[in-house]
């Protein structure tokens, strides 16, 4: 029995002290693991608890104008960071003091902050100044994990506002976040409107970062191997645009108190050579922070100075579209050139009464277009039809957008008779609605882009080109130049028909009698049509769209001048200086107005293309 019992003991013991070395093997295996197999990844991942990671923010891209001229540049400027991981909470109620700041503000951005990465450092407030920044430095012992990094802010540097086109940047929102967040952090500026937007992937360039070390308490001790892991900040790429900024500055100096839009456009190539929207506002109050009771009062701001009036309005064109009723009447067969109408100042259709401004007796289609007499298109449109009419409009591409390379467009209103039939029901419209988009009203609806495309495509005779505000890219490393490309297309349109409008066109400037002469330019045989589209909510709009010289059309233009009147009168002479201006680069018939009311903030030489390229 006690022979049994010791071999019991023993079985027990061997089992134990096999357990003991079973666990003891699997303690030096795993120990042979960490050190031999798995060290070089541990090793990093211990060197990053003693290593700061610090983003260096890129210099966003910078951009010129098709002369050379720098019109979008950077300056320095000083940002506050806190690193969650390294900053004492109660200390939130000093920083918030010497920065003027509101201690939940900072807690909200640190909680946002810590959500995203408790090692990234959170933006708490941007563009300080000069005594902010020193106060910070004076106290940087008492707020530990608190930064002041040097970023770069939007400097610009012309008369020109063009506070529409190119845009502004701003911090990234929440909702952008969610769709972007492997390639921005909390507190990155993005690109949110204009041009700035739209070319955002290539003016950000790349982020860098730096590697300090750091001791327990997180001070940092010394840069990390002397700096060999740091990764440079790569440059955004710069942007050549097709503007002339001489003749924006000129343009915007002319629609100075109005409000409206003019849009220039090369009929060559479809660059835009100008675009104002007026009134506007002045971008230099969005390159830092922007003050809350300024981004109030241009939101709350009747005249809405946000709103591009260039590429999202929607107005009837009036007169300037009849040009355009002539081409379908014409490439249809509905009218001949010689076809004549007795204009007695007014159309009777049934009960009502369609009337012209003037009485202008027997008249051609040039005559017509000459004299803008409605008369005579009021009886166009009806020979023509609403199905011809709105083929020929979308040719010229109203009623969709124009494909310009910026976010903010609108397609306009084309009517069609599928339009008319879900608008209206098949039996709840009639022919009745035709003689007033004959003449460009109606429901009609157009950009004044649309309109200077419109122009563009009548100086070529037909070739409509996909208008573009980007001529080039310019990349850092390697150096090359990139042009850009854009569609074109050809509107199928006889020869003849484009003799016939343009020569209408030609007379309302060039010949007495024509309503643009106002627009006449001395020296340079220019072609043109006015217009004056009702407005149900007060006065008339002023429109004129034409293109100069006549035979090598070099500038094509649309002009809108909200509740001005006439457009002979108020959009034609306006228009015909911006054409000098660009086409003589100066102006013959008067003293030029005055400059914008923004001051340039250091003159500066001119440079030419080449010379920006090689820099």
């Amino acid at each position: 029995m006690a022979q049994q019992d010791d071999i019991a003991v023993f079985g027990k013991r061997r089992t134990m002290y096999a357990a003991i070395g079973l666990m003891f093997l699997f303690f030096f295996a795993r120990l042979f693991q960490l050190q031999m197999i798995y060290s070089d990844e541990y090793g990093r991942k211990s060197e990053e608890n003693s290593i700061r990671t610090i983003p260096k923010e890129p210099v966003r891209g910078y951009i010129f104008d098709r002369n050379g001229t720098l019109v979008v540049d950077n300056r320095p400027a000083f940002s506050v960071t806190i690193m969650p991981f390294e900053f004492d909470k109660h200390t939130i109620d000093y920083l918030s003091r010497l920065l003027s700041l509101d201690p939940e503000f900072i807690r909200d951005r640190l909680k946002k902050g810590e959500a995203y990465s408790r090692f990234a450092p959170v933006k708490i407030k941007r563009d300080i100044d000069f005594r902010t920044l020193a106060a910070l430095e004076e106290n940087r012992d008492r707020l530990p994990g608190v930064e002041c990094q040097v970023e770069s802010k939007r400097w610009y540097t012309t008369r020109a506002l063009a506070s529409h086109t190119l845009g502004y940047t701003k911090e990234i929102s929440e909702s952008q976040m969610k769709v972007q967040v492997d390639e921005y952090a909390p507190g990155d500026v993005v690109g949110s409107s204009g041009l700035e937007a739209r070319y955002e992937p290539t003016l950000r360039g790349q982020k860098g970062a730096e590697f300090s070390m750091v001791n327990v308490r997180g001070q940092v001790i010394g840069r990390f191997d002397d700096g060999k892991n740091d990764v440079p900040a790569v440059e955004g790429n710069d942007l050549i645009l097709t503007m002339d900024f001489g003749l924006q500055a000129f343009a915007e100096s002319l629609m100075t108190g109005r409000r409206g839009a003019f849009v220039a456009i090369d009929p060559t190539d479809g660059g835009i050579l100008a675009m104002v929207s007026k009134p506007d506002y002045d971008l230099s109050t969005f390159s830092g922070v922007t003050p809350p009771d300024i981004w109030r009062s241009l939101n709350e701001d009747e005249a809405a100075p946000l709103f591009n009036r260039a590429t999202l309005t929607r107005y009837p064109p009036g007169s300037t579209f009849k040009m355009l009723l002539a081409v379908a009447a014409l490439e249809t067969g509905s009218v001949t050139p010689s076809w004549r109408v007795n204009c007695g100042g007014s159309f009777r259709m049934g009960n009502k009464v369609f009337r012209d401004l003037h009485v202008h007796g027997s008249v051609d289609l040039v005559t017509a277009i000459q004299q803008s007499c409605n008369v005579y298109f009021y009886q166009a449109m009806m020979k023509t039809g609403l199905d011809a009419w709105s083929h020929y409009g979308d040719e010229f591409g109203f009623g969709r957008l124009t494909g310009i390379d910026m976010y903010e467009e609108n397609p306009g209103l084309l009517p069609s008779t599928a339009y008319m039939d879900k608008r209206y029901g098949k039996s709840g419209w009639t022919r009745g609605f035709l003689p007033s988009l004959g003449i460009g009203q109606g429901e009609l609806g157009v950009t004044p882009l649309q309109m200077a495309c419109y122009a563009a495509a009548l100086a070529t005779k037909g070739e409509y080109r996909q208008p573009h505000i980007a001529r080039a890219i310019v990349t850092k490393s390697p150096r090359a130049v990139d042009t850009l490309t854009f569609q074109t297309r050809h509107i199928e349109v006889s020869q003849n028909t484009w003799n016939v409008v343009r020569e209408g066109m030609r007379r309302v400037v060039e010949e007495r009698g024509g309503t643009g002469g106002m627009a006449r330019i001395p020296g340079i045989q220019s072609a043109g049509k006015t217009g004056t589209a009702q407005n149900t909510h007060g006065p008339d709009h002023a429109w004129y769209v034409g293109f100069a010289p006549y035979d090598n059309p070099r500038i094509a233009v649309a002009m809108l001048i909200e509740n001005a009147g006439f457009g002979g009168t108020q959009a034609a002479p306006l228009a015909g200086l911006c054409i000098e201006r660009y086409l003589k680069g100066r102006i013959t018939r008067y003293d030029a107005p005055p400059a914008p009311h923004r001051p340039i903030a250091f003159p500066q030489a001119l440079p030419p293309l080449h010379a920006v390229l090689q820099r």
